[in-house]
C-alpha cells in the first residue's frame, strides 16, 4: 500500500501510542493523512508524538483500565475532532511468572489492560460507529494467544481474551458496516521484548529458540520491527481491507509454524 493521503481525513484513535508498536502505527496513519488521537498513560511519550507530528496528532493521557476515562476521551475526541472511524487497541502490559507464584496483582493487571481495556475502547467506540454504519477495528494481540508459553500465563490469557472479544464484536457489527479484526505479533523490536533479554542473550536468543522452555525458534532468523506489526494494523483499518473481518494475522515469522 503506498503512503498517500488514503486516509486523509479520518479521525483515529490509536492506544499505547507513546511508544513501540502503537507509535509507529501513528507514525504510519499520519503519514497516510489521518489525524490520530494519541491516548497513553506515559506523558512524555505522548509528548514525543506532539512534537513530531504537531497538529496531526491529539495526545490524550487516558488509561484504559478505566472505563469511564476511555469514555470521556471517545465524546470529547468526537466533539473536538470528528467521528472517530479508524480504532487500533494496542495498548498492552506483560508480567511473567511460573503460574503456581504469579502474583494475584500481576494476573489482574494484564486482564486489566489487555483485556478490558480492549473492552472499554471498543464498546465506547462502537456504539457512534453503529448509528454512522462505519468504522474498522483492530486490536494487537499476541501469537502468545494461540502458543502456550512458560512464564507468560497472564500476558497469553489475556491477549487470548482481547482475541476472542474482537473477533466476537466484529461478528455482532458486521451488519452494520463496521470491520473487526485482529493482529498478533511474535518477538518484536519493543521495549518489552527487550525486557525479556538477559544481558548475554538478546535477539539471537529468541531467533534461535529454547528446546528446554519448548519453544521454537524464528524460521525467517529475525525477529519483527514495530513497523512490521503497523504496516498490517494500518492495511486491515484501511478500505484496502474492506472485504476482510474476523481475521486474526499472525506476524512472528513463523515462530508458531501457523497454529
Amino acid at each position: 500500500m503506498s503512503k498517500n493521503a488514503e486516509l486523509h481525513g479520518q479521525i483515529a484513535l490509536v492506544t499505547g501510542a507513546a511508544d513501540g508498536i502503537g507509535a509507529a502505527v501513528v507514525r504510519g496513519l499520519v503519514e497516510r493523512g489521518a489525524h490520530v488521537a494519541a491516548l497513553d498513560i506515559n506523558r512524555q511519550g505522548l509528548d514525543r508524538l506532539a512534537s513530531t507530528y504537531g497538529s496531526a496528532v491529539s495526545p490524550l493521557v487516558v488509561d484504559v483500565r478505566t472505563a469511564s476515562a476511555v469514555e470521556a476521551a471517545v465524546t470529547q475526541i468526537e466533539q473536538q475532532l470528528g467521528p472517530i472511524n479508524l480504532v487500533a487497541n494496542v495498548a498492552g502490559i506483560l508480567r511473567c511468572a511460573p503460574v503456581v507464584e504469579l502474583a494475584n496483582h500481576d494476573w489482574e493487571t494484564c486482564w486489566a489492560v489487555n483485556a478490558s481495556g480492549v473492552l472499554h475502547v471498543c464498546r465506547a467506540v462502537a456504539r457512534p460507529m453503529i448509528t454512522r454504519r462505519r468504522g474498522s477495528i483492530v486490536t494487537v494481540s499476541s501469537n502468545a494467544a494461540r502458543v502456550p508459553r512458560m512464564h507468560m500465563a497472564a500476558y497469553a490469557a489475556s491477549k487470548a481474551a482481547a482475541t476472542a472479544l474482537t473477533l466476537a464484536l466484529g461478528l455482532e457489527l458486521a451488519a452494520a458496516n463496521i470491520r473487526c479484526n485482529v493482529v498478533s505479533p511474535g518477538s518484536t523490536d519493543t521495549a518489552m521484548q527487550r525486557a525479556l533479554w538477559s544481558a548475554a542473550a538478546g535477539a539471537e536468543a529468541a531467533i534461535a529458540g529454547s528446546p528446554h522452555d519448548f519453544r521454537l525458534g524464528i524460521p525467517l532468523g529475525r525477529i519483527a520491527q514495530p513497523t512490521d506489526i503497523a504496516a498490517a494494523v494500518i492495511f486491515l483499518l484501511s478500505e484496502d481491507a474492506r472485504h476482510i473481518t474476523l481475521h486474526d494475522l499472525r506476524i512472528d515469522g513463523g515462530a508458531t509454524l501457523g497454529a
